[in-house]
């Protein structure tokens, strides 16, 4: 017996050793990379898609350890134009879900590296393998050559709209939803209470639709040297095999990627290393100016009270907590050494008072002298629009989408379901509407009555705040409100943001809003600052707002009512993920 236990101490001792040597070699490799060839090509893979913000938790960034940032690419191209070791680009794009405003930014860094006079090829093994493939196709065109695997496909077929309703579902279980929303155009509730489109909201998505669509149109005429009226067909044609596809001049060549390598070489002339586009980032030479600072706040998915974290609705993506991202602004503000603060929206909306919070917090922060510049991504309807109303400026992508100015709130009333089910209710209460938000009975005449008066509240409230902190007059407001909502150029046009354009886009205009030079140097810094995972375990594991995600998975959160998203928090992001790839899309809230 003492000697099985001598040999069990010595194996576990053994394990920690080899762990501990391991964790050594890691924590060396990471401070000491190798250092770069003197010809390198970069390889960017896009196959998984990106993230818009790397999640200050072990638990989510052990999930998304392997993701790449928005940020890091458009920063890490700058870097690669300008670095005499880097020889020349090649992408790798397919099927993942971007975001056609993502794609945009994408496009527009691409753009730029290309004037360094370095190849930019973009590979692809299939756009869409008999499955929608417009999104990762509006980037390639961006690019000096785009090559085709030949066994795959283009998976152009226009873009739509196909939306499910509810109302039988829930009428055969018993289940009916009972609320109201601000105005025609907010049509969240209408899949519970509606078996199909109703005439405005018919109106909105055909119009937003048609600008989405053109939006492609315009740039793949440009890129291809294609006439618009050639392209507008052939969008919706497809999809199209890989000779085919040659044939209609959407592609350049067909090659494998191996045979694209080998072409890179003979091209440049020498011999050149391919490396990963991470690994780029972490052995390039930091390059660091100095300059004003300028804190980088992300503000994405649903917005609720608390703490940001897990979202496990939205596909376990992230949801923007007004207690932690307030708090970022509250430490950008205290902070002597920030100057300017850009907010990056990514967000369907949610809870009107955690929108209200974060609304507060710009206020804030211009009112320290601190411009905030907003730059959206995908999404930043509703509460994602409040967020940003106040703002000194606000940056979207031509198709962002936003707006979505309205306000819907409502509850499942589920008294024939637990008729149907024999389930009887019973109970005491005290005071007059104690009892208005149980699923176990509709609303009263008197409860509905303040529902009413909420919803009109909450409207009025939000049209003021956007008249006042975008200078609109209140007739303006009320033509871009009612619920409706806009891709970034046609919300230009209403007045609802001031350019169009990425984080490049916004760090501009933070230059304008300091009155510096156009080229000035700016050290931008993300806030709260994030913190190296081995910190992050030895701090105690998941944070509150990763346990908070499971907790919704058991019991979910009763925070979305009142909302300015509330239920098209999902829809939203499916709208997201469907415009990427050009498949169908969901109403937006």
């Amino acid at each position: 017996m003492r000697r099985f236990f001598l040999r069990f101490f010595a194996f576990v001792g053994l394990g920690f050793t080899l762990a501990g040597l391991v964790l050594l070699i890691l924590v060396v490799r990471a401070v000491s990379p190798e250092p770069l060839p003197r010809a390198a090509v970069v390889e960017l893979d896009l196959e998984r898609g990106l993230v818009e913000d790397v999640p200050d938790d072990p638990f989510l960034l052990a999930l998304d350890r392997r993701r790449l940032s928005v940020r890091d690419v458009v920063e890490g191209l700058e870097r690669a134009a300008e670095d005499d070791r880097v020889r020349g680009l090649m992408v790798r794009v397919g099927s993942g879900a971007l975001g056609l405003a993502v794609v945009e930014e994408l496009r527009s860094a691409v753009e730029e590296f290309r004037e360094s006079g370095k190849p930019a090829v973009l590979f692809s093994e299939t756009f869409g393998e008999l499955g929608p493939g417009l999104g990762g196709y509006y980037l390639a065109t961006a690019f000096d050559e785009i090559v085709l695997q030949p066994s795959g496909d283009i998976g152009l077929a226009g873009m739509a709209i196909e939306i499910p309703f509810f109302q039988g579902t829930l009428e055969w279980a018993g289940i009916r939803a009972q609320g109201d929303q601000r105005e025609e155009y907010k049509g969240v509730l209408d899949i519970f209470t509606q078996d199909g489109l109703e005439e405005p909201a018919r109106e909105a998505f055909s119009h937003l639709l048609d600008g989405l669509f053109q939006e492609v149109v315009n740039a793949v005429a440009e890129t291809r040297g294609l006439e618009e009226s050639e392209v507008r067909t052939l969008l919706t044609q497809g999809p199209f095999l890989a000779q085919e596809a040659q044939e209609l001049e959407l592609v350049d060549r067909l090659a494998y990627r191996d045979e694209v390598k080998d072409d890179l070489r003979d091209r440049l002339g020498e011999e050149v290393s391919f490396v990963s586009f991470r690994s780029y980032r972490d052995r390039a030479d930091a390059v660091w100016d100095g300059g004003d600072r300028v804190a980088l706040i992300y503000g994405t998915g649903p917005v609720h009270r608390g703490e940001s974290g897990l979202d496990p609705f939205m596909g376990g993506g992230g949801s923007m907590g007004s207690e932690t991202v307030g708090r970022a602004f509250r430490e950008a503000i205290d902070d002597d050494d920030v100057r300017a603060i850009v907010f990056r929206v990514d967000s369907p909306g949610g809870s009107y008072v955690g929108s209200d919070v974060i609304h507060r917090e710009v206020i804030r922060a211009r009112e320290a002298g601190k411009p905030v510049v907003v730059s959206m991504s995908n999404v930043a309807t509703s509460g994602g629009y409040l967020v940003s109303a106040s703002a000194d400026r606000i940056i979207a992508q031509p198709s962002t989408l936003t707006g979505s100015i309205g306000v819907a709130a409502g509850k499942a009333v589920l008294e024939e379901m637990w008729e149907k089910l024999r389930v009887s209710w019973d109970g005491v209460d005290v005071g007059g509407n104690s009892g208005m938000w149980s699923s176990t009975r509709p609303f009263d005449e008197e409860e509905w009555a303040r529902v009413e008066t909420i919803l009109d509240t909450i409207y009025e409230e939000f049209r003021r705040k956007v008249e006042v902190g975008r200078g609109m007059d209140s007739d303006a407001v009320r033509e871009a409100a009612r619920g409706r909502v806009w891709t970034g150029r046609q919300a230009m046009d209403l007045g609802l943001v001031d350019g169009l354009g990425g984080l490049s886009a916004a760090l501009a205009a933070v230059r304008e809003e300091l009155e510096l030079d156009p080229g000035a140097s700016l050290d931008v810094r993300r806030y709260p600052e994030p913190r190296p995972l081995l910190q992050l375990l030895m701090e105690g594991g998941a944070s509150p707002a990763a346990s908070r995600g499971f907790d919704a998975i058991l019991g979910g959160r009763g925070e979305l009512w009142p909302t300015v998203g509330g239920g098209a928090a999902l829809l939203n992001r499916l709208l997201e993920r469907g415009v990427a790839t050009g498949g169908r899309l969901f109403p937006a809230g």
